[in-house]
């Protein structure tokens, strides 16, 4: 069939592209949070450690078009200043109608041959565990599995919690643990120390690398996301520290909560704590009227999966692969 390979249009694009990644990702987006996110970032400016591996940010896109002017394939190239020096992740989607066309194939040209250009040394792409097409798609490129990200999803509609669990939040404050919001406590003071809970936890989410984020960036895209509110990040407190953090994202178009992060200091794991904020969480999600809560794990990450499939009864889905090509 015929079609073209080019650049994508700002903002005139989105509004095709959209359904594209709906296709693939868990959750809906829409044409306007891509303008959104897209807004938030400035020009790409790449660089190059003492090492020669690539550094810097960019995200630069591509889309097909068929032989009627029609958008039927999206791929984006992108890096954060944080990301592990020399990477690039990327997503490519095929309209599934022109699957087989050799578009897919095309796009990924066109990626590849700006990665090569800005010397990348290695290509990060997240694909459905039931998609065996684009496996295999990515495996004929030179792409291995490196990490399985679990799906798991919470139906709050026939939700019947254990009371046992519930007691969770009455233990942790007999213990000397409060529980706060972020809108119980605002400014940016608060913000910055929640920025350093998350920075410590981050680090032992298994299969993270690279730096993280400082402040400001955090702040755009985490507590700023859109669909997060002050009253759905749950903070644990030790007197004035805080200790432990659930926060919850909404989805206009499903109505549906995501679990955007769950993190508790070292120090105090292994009482509980991460079990109640989960559980305050629920009662936010359940509040709001949301029909599910769904998240991701590490299929590592044994300690949180056991507090949402086994405790909290959280389903399992479709989940992840990283795959993984060294250039």
């Amino acid at each position: 069939m015929k079609y073209t390979i080019r650049k994508l249009r700002h903002p005139d694009d989105y509004a095709a592209v959209a359904p594209l990644l709906n296709l693939i990702w868990s959750e809906p987006t829409t044409a306007e949070r891509l303008q959104e996110d897209e807004d938030k970032i400035p020009p790409g400016q790449l660089h190059y450690n003492e090492d020669g591996k690539l550094m810097g940010w960019d995200r630069p896109k591509w889309v097909a078009e068929d032989g009627n002017g029609q958008v039927v394939a999206y791929a984006i190239a992108w890096r954060a200043p944080w990301t592990e020096a020399g990477s690039l992740s990327h997503t490519l989607v095929v309209h599934p109608e022109v699957r087989g066309s050799g578009i897919g194939g095309a796009l990924y040209a066109a990626l590849l041959e700006w990665a090569m250009e800005v010397k990348a040394s290695r290509l990060i792409d997240y694909m459905r565990e039931s998609d065996d097409g684009s496996l295999a798609f990515a495996e004929r490129r030179g792409y291995v599995k490196e990490r399985h990200a679990f799906e798991s999803v919470l139906d709050l509609g026939s939700l019947e919690l254990d009371e046992e669990l519930g007691a969770s939040i009455g233990e942790a404050e007999r213990s000397g643990i409060r529980f706060v919001t972020l809108a119980d406590e605002p400014g940016e003071a608060n913000e910055r120390k929640l920025h350093e809970l998350y920075k410590v936890t981050n680090a032992d989410i298994p299969g993270y690398s690279g730096d993280y984020p400082w402040f400001e960036e955090w702040k755009k895209w985490s507590i700023d996301l859109p669909g997060v509110r002050p009253e759905w990040i749950h903070i644990a407190k030790d007197g004035d520290r805080y200790v432990g953090v659930v926060t919850l994202q909404h989805n206009d178009q499903t109505n549906a909560m995501y679990h955007e992060y769950t993190g508790v200091l070292p120090e105090y794991r292994g009482r509980r704590i991460a079990l109640a904020l989960k559980l305050l969480g629920v009662r936010s999600a359940l509040a709001s009227g949301a029909p599910y809560l769904r998240t991701h794990n590490d299929s590592k990450n044994g300690p949180m999966l056991h507090i949402n499939r086994d405790l909290l009864g959280f389903r399992a889905e479709p989940g992840n692969y990283k795959m993984v090509r060294e250039l």
